[in-house]
C-alpha cells in the first residue's frame, strides 16, 4: 500500500551510480525520492516505479543553497519519516588546474563539499531526532590518493570520505549510521561528462555500476563504515594505496589522466 513503505531519498539518482542505488532501495522495500538536474530525472522515476516501488522525482540544481534545500523541502513536504539517505551527487573536471576555469571548480566544489554537508545537515537532524536513520556518502578511490589533472576533484572526494568517518563517529549512540561508499572507476558517463573521454583512464575498462551500487547498498544496511565499489583489482589498489607515497601514486595517476 502506498506510504506504508520505508522512504529513502537519493540525490543525483536519475542516472549513474545513483539510478542504480535508487534500484537497490526499490527493490528492496523502499519507496524513494530521487533528485536530478534535468527532466531525465521523471524517467527514472517511471522506471523505479516498474520496480513496486513509488518514486518522488525532484528536478534541481545541486550546485545552489535553493537546489539542495528544496529537494530536502519536497522530501519533508510527503509527509514521512526519512529512514535513509543517499547523498550520492557529485561531478568530476579533468585537465590541468593552470587552464580549467575557476567557475567550473567553484561549481564543483558547491556540489561535492558544500551540498552534502548542507543536505547532510538535514538529514542528521532529521534522524537524529528520530532516533533510527541510515545515511550513505558516495566518495570514491580518488580519496586515497592524489589526483593530478582532477586535481580538485579528488580532494573533495577526500573530504567526502572523512566527512562520513567523522560524522559516523559522532552518531555511534544516536541510532544513526553512517556509511562511505568509495566506486573506482565505473561505467557510467561520469568521465566523459568531466571531459576524460580522451584519457587513459576514460578508456580504461570500467566497474559494473550496479555491482558498485550493490555494495554500497550492503554496506549501508550492515552497517559498515565504508567500502570500495568494484572488482577485487580495485579493492587491492585501495590496499596498496594504504602504504604507496603520495608522490609515486601521484606520478602514476597523472599517466591515466593527463589529457593527450
Amino acid at each position: 500500500m502506498k506510504g506504508n513503505k520505508p522512504l529513502a531519498m537519493i540525490t543525483g539518482g536519475s542516472s549513474g551510480i545513483g539510478f542504480e542505488l535508487a534500484k537497490q532501495f526499490a527493490k528492496n522495500g523502499f519507496d524513494v525520492a530521487i533528485s536530478g538536474s534535468s527532466d531525465k530525472v521523471n524517467e527514472a522515476a517511471d522506471a523505479l516505479r516498474s520496480l513496486n516501488a513509488e518514486a518522488y522525482p525532484f528536478k534541481a540544481d545541486a550546485s545552489t543553497y535553493d537546489g539542495v534545500e528544496g529537494f530536502w523541502t519536497f522530501t519533508q513536504g510527503l509527509g514521512r519519516p526519512l529512514e535513509a539517505a543517499a547523498l550520492n551527487v557529485g561531478i568530476g573536471i579533468g585537465g590541468a588546474f593552470v587552464d580549467n576555469d575557476l567557475e567550473d571548480e567553484l561549481r564543483l566544489l558547491a556540489i561535492n563539499v558544500t551540498g552534502t554537508v548542507h543536505m547532510a545537515k538535514r538529514v542528521v537532524q532529521h534522524m537524529v531526532k528520530n532516533g533510527r536513520g541510515r545515511i550513505l556518502i558516495t566518495s570514491s578511490v580518488s580519496a586515497t590518493l592524489p589526483t593530478p589533472y582532477e586535481t580538485v576533484y579528488g580532494p573533495s572526494k577526500a573530504f567526502g570520505y572523512m566527512f562520513a568517518e567523522s560524522l559516523r563517529e559522532e552518531l555511534r549512540s544516536t541510532g544513526v549510521t553512517v556509511t562511505a561508499l568509495l566506486p573506482g572507476a565505473t561505467n557510467s558517463d561520469f568521465h566523459a561528462n568531466a571531459g576524460m573521454g580522451g584519457t587513459k583512464l576514460g578508456g580504461q575498462q570500467k566497474n559494473d555500476k550496479t555491482l558498485v551500487a550493490q555494495q554500497g547498498f550492503e554496506a549501508l544496511m550492515n552497517d559498515i563504515d565504508h567500502v570500495v565499489g568494484g572488482d577485487q583489482e580495485t579493492k587491492r589498489q585501495v590496499l596498496e594505496n594504504r602504504t604507496t607515497p603520495e608522490p609515486v601514486k601521484a606520478a602514476r595517476q597523472a599517466e591515466l589522466t593527463q589529457p593527450q
